[in-house]
């Protein structure tokens, strides 16, 4: 059986893309290095790494190159994770705002 999912009907924001990194692809590293050799060898600091990965500061594009080189899918996937969620952020944020803009065309 099919349930029909309304898109913009979907009320929980998405995941941060630092905190999927987080989940999914550090606990595979961490089996062979430290979270200190990690952000070596992205080249930025444990404390810039750590806030990504808690969702506290959004991936930048330099950062997305990193990682995507780092796990081999490419900064893209990790640009359009964020562009999304920071989407959707600002959608939330100004829902109220944004009823009061009307849609032409």
């Amino acid at each position: 059986m099919e349930i029909p999912l309304k898109r913009d009907e979907i009320k929980r924001a998405p995941i941060h893309p630092g905190v999927i990194f987080a989940d999914i692809a550090m606990p595979e590293l961490r089996k062979t290095r430290s979270i200190g050799k990690i952000a070596t060898l992205l080249g930025v600091s444990r404390q810039n790494l750590h806030k990504v990965m808690a969702g506290e500061i959004a991936i930048s594009p330099d950062m997305a190159a990193r990682i995507g080189k780092l796990c081999g899918n490419g900064a893209g996937l990790w640009l359009r994770l964020q562009a999304k969620y920071d989407t959707w952020e600002a959608e939330h944020r100004l829902s109220k705002e944004l009823r009061r803009i009307p849609t032409i065309g």
